[in-house]
């Protein structure tokens, strides 16, 4: 028997990543959780991370950041990045620096498990 794909949540709001979680958890998938860049940096998170779900807004280093310095890796898992606080600039700065994709918070639970099975699949 395989192990369900690890996704990985960095998000310093403990209520949206424990409610990520559990949605995730109930589609059978693996996750594993971060408060900041800097705590997801500090894990032997390759290669067993398949996807990052990402906030824009993390004290100290800033998603925007760790998606650029995950994007410059070899083989870096499939970035979904959400975000209270988008504007049309970020979310291009997002999309740009290589994010499968944008969601705005707050999104349904039917979003969220189709954008990451979506990027389970690439």
């Amino acid at each position: 028997m395989s192990l369900a794909p690890l996704v990985s949540i960095v998000d310093d709001d403990g209520s949206m990543r424990e409610a990520i979680s559990l949605v995730l958890r109930c589609d059978g998938l693996r996750v594993e959780t971060f408060d900041s860049a800097e705590a997801f940096l500090n894990t032997a998170w390759e290669p067993a991370c398949a996807c990052i779900i990402l906030d824009v807004r993390l004290p100290g280093v800033s998603g925007l950041e760790l998606q650029r310095r995950l994007a410059r890796r070899r083989a870096a898992p499939p970035v979904i990045v959400v975000s209270a606080h988008l504007d049309e600039d970020v979310e291009k700065q997002a999309l740009a620096a290589g994010a499968m994709a944008v969601l705005h918070k707050p999104f349904t639970e039917e979003a969220l498990v189709q954008t990451v099975r979506r990027a389970l699949q690439r």
